[in-house]
């Protein structure tokens, strides 16, 4: 079971083409090793999955796979809201070395819970990978209910899910109606201690890009029920979960990485715009108060 601090990681990009920057993507999960991150979900949401074509979005995985070199787990993000373009997405990730994929819930099209698990359990059948299902209504359209989860966690190769509502009522009750091989990690920042002090085995993390070691620390703590030290960590961080969330994400994440110099600054693609200025002084500041 994969557990802990695991980062959505930026896909950085060359300015002025905007063609992924494997340099820089590379030096990236070099540093999120070193600093103690637990796993890597390369291509989801924070990774702009939205924009990369198919033909780029496997060359990240690829990438990130060939650098980790196995020394921590990669997660693809693979999820589509077409259930044909999900299984190939999975079965190429799987081709490049991937250990799992997450795959959120089809976007646009709102599918019924039925078909909901009719996807999933489609691509389960179609590729022998760990799958980890990803629950974010906020910008799918689509909620993902605690019962549909608990019937999709029945299936041998769906191993876990990303419930990113922060609602610890669904949290609790998903975690009772599954066994103890279904994993149940948090997809929010801010409500994340709360979750695996109730049970669930990590945090797939925006935070954690611009944070990995203190973000690793606090996973650690929360994971090992210490709630004092996991708390304390966490407030440290609060504002960052925040700010991190000023305009639509990974806008603001990946110019704090600008800041920091692991990316370049305006790297990111249409539909999203650079970090309005409005916000730069705003997060200089948190980035200056909270990052070791």
């Amino acid at each position: 079971m994969i557990t802990g601090s695991i980062v959505a990681m930026v896909t950085p990009m060359v300015p002025g083409t905007l063609a992924v920057d494997t340099e820089a993507l590379r030096q990236l999960v070099d540093w999120h090793i070193i600093s103690g991150t637990d796993a890597i979900v390369a291509v989801g949401t924070t990774g702009e999955s939205a924009t990369l074509e198919i033909e780029e979005h496997l060359a990240v995985i690829k990438a990130c796979v060939e650098q980790v070199g196995g020394r921590i787990p990669i997660i693809a993000g693979t999820g589509a809201n077409s259930t044909s373009e999900a299984i190939e997405l999975t079965n190429r990730a799987k081709s490049a070395g991937a250990d799992a994929c997450l795959l959120v819930t089809p976007y646009y099209n709102k599918p019924t819970q039925e078909g909901l698990v009719l996807h999933y359990q489609a691509i389960a059948e179609a590729v022998a990978i760990p799958q980890i299902l990803y629950n974010v209504p906020s910008r799918t359209a689509c909620d993902m209910l605690p019962d549909t989860v608990c019937r999709l966690a029945q299936i041998e190769n769906i191993v876990g899910i990303k419930e990113a509502t922060g609602d610890m009522d669904r949290a609790k009750a998903i975690i009772a109606g599954s066994d103890e091989e279904f994993a149940v990690y948090s997809g929010d920042d801010a409500t994340a201690v709360d979750l695996m002090l109730l049970g669930g085995k990590g945090n797939i993390s925006v935070t954690a890009n611009i944070a990995p070691a203190q973000m690793h620390e606090l996973c650690v703590a929360a994971l090992a029920g210490r709630e004092s030290k996991a708390r304390q960590l966490n407030d440290a961080l609060a504002q960052l979960h925040e700010d991190l969330f000023v305009e639509s994400n990974p806008i603001p994440v990946k110019w704090v990485l600008a800041e920091m110099g692991h990316v370049a600054h305006d790297a990111i693609r249409l539909p999203l715009t650079p970090l309005s200025k409005e916000w730069h002084e705003q997060l200089r500041t948190v980035l200056a108060n909270t990052v070791n």
